[in-house]
């Protein structure tokens, strides 16, 4: 076996305003962010103005004071009595109170935070079981966080409380004879697919964060990626886990072996459970060989129906590409926009598909003459890709897709959706619609291999008007996707932005069933509670105007 692991720790100051059930409000004149804290010069703050119930004002912390925002919150001086036993339990180095460290762990990628009372930066797995002992002693709300790169507010304190913050826990460890990788939840998906490259072998999921999310964080909401077609997810890569229930018990669920069919499958109750009935502190993955050649594909369209028309019929001919990635016009002109290069010369501003085939020399010979004469019949242009360094040029573009839409807009709702195979047809026509009736720019691209598109409403926030029809445009795409037999998230998850929609997709049964299981696993609700079930209606919600390092904008 082949060993790596660092510890990383997120910056001290980074700037992030709120606290447990508050409101934020900040004077028009505020100044922005300044390097110190966290966060780039130029990158501004603005703070949500919205209902309050039963709060109260304090001061802010004094990097928040700067802009003049009051912090408003409900309850938290009821956690400091468990947060002083806390820290005696686990020491000062451990458990964090000054502010910086609260403001750093109360927002991730949805950008909508609340302070937490204290994080927990974990050295070591049995600090887990000293935090759910006095959670569940004390009822303090735990949130699991792994580096914030989710979209949907699920690693958000929502009720305040506390939450662990699990950077450290980021060994590596290969075991070349098994094709295995035994993995800390801290560690770097990047990281890990780099550490199995060494030894031959790979890791497919691929989230376009993956030089920054924590393989946790991935199972927490089985994250998908490009590769996903032909692949699989995170969950088809899950071969054991370990990790403490809500009691704060420590369980084990399987083995580093290829069968297991000892008892309840646990396990796959914890991949896509958003930290709701458990912590994952560690993983055993599945490997597969590395292959052996890539090639890749650029094609263009004359429009989003006949690209999405001659996938089908490229699926139809058994074709499985390693990666089919569709970027509709408006995607494409945001990207080139951004980059200052044309994704097609020749064809700029036509929706494209971006094929890569991956495998051994014979598969890709044969593969290589069918994707040739298709694209020929049903494309109005191709390219190949002569270099693996302009195929990576490609995927660099493609990359900057989703960061590159805030120029139609200030605001977006990014909807990772399932569409099945047989209606691709009729759900292009349906955006057609959309866009045109509601007159926002909603550009989409996404995985066609296996049909998971992100859908993005652009508007003005401070447009009434915008933002209203942004609301009614959102529901009324939920509500076409999951009448179309498709579904409300492919691989972000549910967390906050997505709770209006649970009830679209699942019966009153179905809810009332995971709600059981979640009371079996957590009687007292201390994991991740005011996630999935209760609505949060995320665009009635002003978010943090600040750059991340994985927003690629």
């Amino acid at each position: 076996m082949t060993h790596s692991g660092t510890t990383e720790r997120p910056r001290k100051n980074c700037i992030t305003p709120w606290d447990l059930g508050l409101v934020c409000h900040r004077d028009r004149g505020s100044k922005d962010l300044k390097p110190g804290f966290g966060w780039p010069a130029g990158a501004p703050v603005s703070a949500p103005v919205g209902r309050m119930t039963r709060s109260t004002t304090v001061p802010a912390s004094p990097a928040l004071a700067r802009w003049g925002i009051a912090v408003h919150f409900r309850g938290m001086k009821r956690f400091a009595a468990a947060t002083a036993s806390l820290q005696a339990r686990l020491g000062a180095r451990v458990v964090f109170t000054d502010e910086a460290s609260r403001d750093a762990a109360s927002f991730d990628s949805a950008k909508i935070p609340f302070r937490p009372a204290a994080v927990i930066r974990v050295r070591k797995e049995a600090d887990i079981a000293v935090v759910l002992e006095l959670a569940n002693l004390h009822r303090v709300p735990v949130t699991t966080r792994g580096r914030g790169t989710t979209l949907t507010g699920a690693a958000t304190p929502v009720r305040g409380g506390w939450v662990l913050d699990m950077l450290a826990l980021n060994a590596i460890a290969i075991d070349e004879e098994a094709g295995m990788a035994h993995v800390g939840a801290g560690a770097k998906v990047a990281d890990i697919q780099r550490e199995a490259e060494a030894k031959g072998w790979f890791y497919p999921p691929d989230p376009s964060s993956k030089d920054y999310c924590t393989i946790g964080g991935n199972i927490a909401c089985n994250a998908g990626g490009m590769h996903g077609g032909k692949y699989g997810v995170t969950r088809d890569f899950i071969v054991a886990l370990r990790g403490f229930l809500p009691t704060g018990e420590y369980v084990e669920w399987g083995t580093a072996t290829k069968k297991f069919s000892a008892g309840f499958n646990l396990r796959d109750l914890w991949i896509g459970s958003e930290g709701m009935l458990g912590v994952v502190t560690g993983a055993v993955l599945k490997l597969i060989p590395q292959p052996a050649e890539r090639w890749t594909l650029l094609t263009a369209f004359k429009d989003e129906t006949q690209a999405l028309r001659a996938a089908l019929t490229l699926f139809r001919a058994k074709v499985q590409p390693a990666i089919c990635e569709f970027l509709d016009r408006e995607s494409v002109l945001c990207a080139e926009r951004a980059t200052g290069r044309v994704v097609f010369a020749g064809q700029s501003g036509r929706p494209v598909l971006l094929i890569e085939l991956a495998g051994g020399k014979a598969e890709l010979r044969e593969q290589r003459a069918v994707l040739l004469a298709w694209a020929k019949e049903h494309a109005i242009a191709h390219q190949v890709a002569r270099t693996r360094g302009e195929a990576e040029e490609l995927w660099a573009v493609r990359r900057k897709c989703s960061g590159a839409m805030f120029e139609l807009g200030d605001a977006k709702l990014n909807e990772d959706i399932v569409v099945p195979m047989k209606n691709y047809v009729k759900f292009a026509e349906f955006l057609a619609r959309l866009k045109r009736e509601s007159g926002l720019s909603i550009p989409t691209f996404g995985h066609l291999a296996d049909g998971n598109l992100h859908v993005n409403i652009m508007y003005h926030r401070a447009d009434a008007a915008e933002s209203r029809m942004a609301e009614k445009t959102v529901v009324r795409l939920m509500e076409t996707v999951v009448a179309l037999g498709g579904a409300i998230s492919g691989e972000h998850g549910i967390g906050l932005a997505k709770t209006p929609f649970m009830r679209l997709q699942h019966s009153p049964a179905q809810i009332r069933a995971m709600q059981a299981v979640k009371y079996a696993l957590d009687p007292r609700g201390v994991l991740n509670p005011g996630k999935m079930f209760e609505v949060f209606e995320v665009w009635k919600h002003a978010r943090l105007d600040v750059k991340l390092p994985w927003d690629h904008k």
